[in-house]
């Protein structure tokens, strides 16, 4: 019984020294992590139009699904897409996949039925 303690207090010990050393290298990588400054994604903008009473994303994704995100309002957007699309333009965004779409041209436009 003995050696069965000593080894059940051994194993304990051994336990928490691989435990603290598992909280270290965790510690290091995280701390590594934080250290390391995000990369910059250059990515291209798409711009499309709106098809009539369209609502939701119609981009497909590569395995060829359809994104169906909620096309939102975006009123304050950066220089980058101003450039695009003119200033003070009524621009639509995708919640998911981030393409911009332009209003329908046959359509009123909405700019001034949304105000408070």
């Amino acid at each position: 019984m003995a050696e069965e303690t000593g080894k059940t207090v051994g194993g304990a010990g051994t336990e928490a020294a691989a435990t603290a050393n598992g909280a270290a290298k965790t510690t290091a990588v995280a701390s590594a992590e934080v250290a390391a400054p995000p990369a910059e994604e250059k990515t291209e903008l798409k711009v499309k139009t709106r098809k009539p009473k369209q609502r939701a994303c119609d981009e497909k994704d590569a395995k060829g699904k359809l994104c169906m995100g909620h096309l939102k309002r975006w009123f304050e957007y950066p220089e980058e897409v101003e450039k695009l699309v003119g200033k003070g333009a009524e621009v639509y965004r995708c919640e998911f996949c981030k393409v911009i779409y332009r209003p329908d041209p046959k359509q009123l436009p909405n700019s001034f039925t949304v105000r408070y």
